[in-house]
């Protein structure tokens, strides 16, 4: 005859279970908010050969990726690859120009749309995506940074993403930092 305990008990555990649930329900609430947000995140991955002998070339071979993970479309993306000033790289990649015929030859082809004399800044479209949805990724791929090592040497690659909601521009997670210091072997052994 401990009703009033039984009772109580069932509220007791009443509360917990609603508890639970009210946790749960702001926990997908919050998710969902965030996949309607916009959110872009662009980065690079690359390799490096390097040999540090005066007269051999070195080399890096990148690629640049940018990947919706936002609940909203990127439209009209562009990226700009910068290299730092005082660097001793030579960029080149696979990038058309504007007038350029080859166009609709060249799947996922990217336009240089900036002044193709500017040996610092890369400004690219690709030719044929102008959305990038969520859960999207839009790569410019298989670009090159060659370069001759002077005795002391350091330069970086920079990476960032525009588009019609990205007016500012969005830095990349990462960028490419390279240096290097030529150390002279005595030969007199």
């Amino acid at each position: 005859m401990n009703r009033p305990n039984d009772v109580r008990e069932k509220i007791d555990k009443w509360q917990e279970m609603n508890t639970s649930y009210l946790k749960e329900i702001k926990s997908l609430v919050t998710e969902t908010k965030a996949l309607k947000d916009f959110q872009i995140i662009s980065y690079f991955t690359y390799s490096v050969n390097i040999f540090h002998k005066p007269g051999l070339e070195n080399y890096c071979l990148g690629s640049f990726h940018i990947l919706n993970v936002g609940g909203r479309p990127l439209n009209n993306p562009y990226i700009c690859i910068k290299v730092s000033q005082d660097s001793p790289f030579e960029f080149s990649g696979k990038y058309l120009y504007k007038d350029s015929k080859q166009k609709m030859r060249l799947a996922n082809a990217w336009e240089r749309i900036n002044d193709p004399m500017e040996k610092q800044e890369y400004w690219l479209k690709p030719v044929e995506k102008n959305v990038l949805n969520p859960s999207e990724t839009l790569s410019f791929p298989n670009f090159q940074m060659k370069w001759l090592p002077e005795p002391s040497y350091a330069g970086s690659i920079m990476g960032f993403t525009y588009g019609d909601e990205a007016a500012e521009g969005i830095n990349s997670l990462n960028q490419i930092n390279i240096s290097g210091t030529i150390i002279e072997e005595d030969s007199h052994e």
